[in-house]
């Protein structure tokens, strides 16, 4: 076990998470090291100094706890202890150590608004409605007519309610039948999972990111879902052929008693100096009313990552209207920056169907690490990996199975990380073939190969988190969106006495900006920023060009 202690030289710095880049790691996909096709801890540990090297501050690693892997790992029946297929605790406080050596933080993923059907607190509230941990879930009886007790739905499919004949009642499970919903209007619920996350803070961890953190509550009055109006309906947290889609959901999640058990767990992380946490807060209609909520003041999260920027167009008025709405409903919350994740399609491919991917890569990284927040990056795209294209017999992932083919589901953005251009998967594995297929042209994108070229997407990044820590106004500075010609993005950040201009063409053919009426800037060695103008010169940029300089 380990932890990290400030020294007299290096005080404590708890604020470390506010403006700080979370690189995050699928441990299914990073690195194999036993064989068997699956990546592991061992394996994350021993690619730990490549992500050091990139310059990010800390990482996020998705579960890795026991579970029968129906959503892969994303159904826990055991919060205390690793999946053997990823290892063993001993793994994971190597892990810690070698990390925390490194200067990284170790963020991982807390999934308590479910866990497994496998786990021992279901079994044993599934067996009667007397048992002590009888109303650890959410139960409901049928209506009379059997059907069950509303129109909830679930959003990997189908209703949000299950029939367990022992009982002769439904649960509840927003996601598989097997992942049924804690009742955290249950005190008793509330202290056992605190109690797991204490644990691991015990332990030495850095912070949890707190997966659908909005879905913890469930109205007692099992309520029906009223009808989406069709000027609020858009398709950020489900896809569009998901009728989870079709509904506001009013009284199935996004409750208002969250945020008193928010505190609790702000409340924990408070008793261990310099920890952090995370929500992901999935809610179409409200998700920024959402995020204003649980991060404002000081007492809830630290911050949140909304589906603003991991879904939606990539368009200059979106990301504008974006901005302005989170600094006008949230003032005082804090954003986690996403372009992909393990959820979605990985950005390069859903933004940018053909044409010059490197040129796009650059400045999507660029606009993702001069936007106010924090960041979180995915892992391989700062390789500029695309979306894998994956036949239907090679899809494991249940949400894929389900609506295939209009969505395919979650598996080609988690195909193995690449790391040699010519070795047997890409250097991700020994084994005959990996849990997923690798893609060729992926290989085509392994570091092996952009190390060499000075030009690459790999060096891109890493010379603009460099970048990024040398500016405060970039980490922890304000922000204020300009106006623009159509198609370009321009904000100005702001910290003490630094101001920085930040300019993007998103569009693919050259566009003039005029600098508003008495700004001038200075280039200051932006990675891949377009010149500075002459006196009162205009901005040239090309298509999918940036500039960044400093405002006279």
């Amino acid at each position: 076990m380990t932890e990290q202690k400030p020294t007299p030289e290096q005080p404590l710095d708890k604020d470390w998470w506010r403006g700080a880049v979370i690189y995050q790691i699928y441990p299914r996909s990073f690195q194999d090291h036993s064989g068997d096709g699956v990546g592991d801890l061992v394996g994350i540990t021993e690619r730990l100094d490549y992500v050091a090297d990139l310059g990010v501050d800390a990482i996020w690693l998705s579960p890795f706890f026991t579970s029968p892997m129906k959503d892969f790992g994303y159904d826990v029946s055991n919060y205390r202890d690793v999946d053997p297929i990823f290892g063993t605790l001993g793994d994971f406080d190597r892990l810690l150590e070698k990390a925390h050596s490194r200067g990284l933080k170790v963020i991982i993923d807390q999934v308590i608004s479910h866990t497994s059907d496998k786990h021992p607190w279901f079994a044993e509230s599934r067996q009667n409605r007397t048992n002590p941990r009888h109303d650890w879930y959410v139960w409901a009886d049928p209506n009379p007519d059997g059907t069950p007790p509303n129109n909830w739905l679930s959003i990997f499919g189908g209703s949000a309610w299950t029939w367990d004949s022992r009982r002769m009642q439904y649960y509840m499970h927003n996601f598989l039948t097997s992942q049924p919903d804690l009742n955290f209007h249950n005190p008793d619920v509330q202290d056992a999972v605190l109690g797991d996350m204490r644990f691991w803070l015990e332990r030495g961890v850095d912070g949890f990111r707190l997966d659908t953190v909005n879905f913890y509550f469930a109205s007692l009055g099992l309520e029906s879902n009223p009808v989406v109006k069709p000027e609020d309906f858009n398709a950020s947290t489900a896809p569009a052929v998901n009728p989870y889609n079709f509904q506001e959901h009013l009284y199935d999640k996004s409750r208002p008693e969250n945020l008193e058990f928010l505190t609790r767990i702000r409340a924990l992380l408070d008793e261990y100096p310099g920890r952090t946490s995370v929500g992901e807060i999935g809610d179409s209609q409200h998700q920024l009313e959402v995020m204003a909520q649980y991060t404002s003041g000081t007492d809830k999260l630290h911050m949140a990552y909304t589906f603003d920027y991991l879904g939606g167009a990539f368009d200059a008025g979106h990301f504008r209207k974006s901005i302005d709405l989170t600094e006008k409903d949230a003032p005082n919350g804090w954003i986690c920056l996403a372009f992909s994740n393990h959820d979605v399609v990985r950005h390069v491919s859903r933004w940018m169907s053909h044409g010059d991917r490197d040129a796009f890569g650059k400045l999507t990284a660029t606009m993702l690490l001069t936007m106010r927040g924090s960041v979180c990056l995915y892992q391989g795209e700062e390789l500029g990996l695309t979306e894998a294209e994956l036949a239907f017999e090679d899809l494991v992932d249940p949400y894929g199975i389900e609506f295939w083919p209009q969505f395919k589901g979650r598996d080609g953005c988690r195909t193995p990380m690449v790391w040699q251009s010519t070795a047997h998967l890409g250097g991700f594995s020994t084994a005959p073939r990996a849990w997923l297929p690798v893609p060729g042209d992926h290989l085509l994108k392994a570091p092996d190969l952009q190390e060499k070229r000075n030009d690459s997407l790999l060096h891109h990044y890493r010379a603009t988190l460099q970048f990024r820590r040398a500016h405060e106004a970039l980490v922890k500075g304000t922000i204020k969106t300009l106006d623009a010609p159509e198609g370009v993005l321009m904000f100005t950040r702001t910290a003490g006495a630094e101001t920085l201009l930040c300019a993007f063409n998103m569009t693919g053919g050259p566009i003039v900006v005029r600098l508003p009426d008495g700004i001038g800037v200075r280039g200051i060695d932006a990675p891949g920023s377009v010149a500075a103008p002459i006196g009162d010169g205009d901005l040239d940029l090309p298509a999918f060009g940036g500039f960044v300089g400093a405002v006279l």
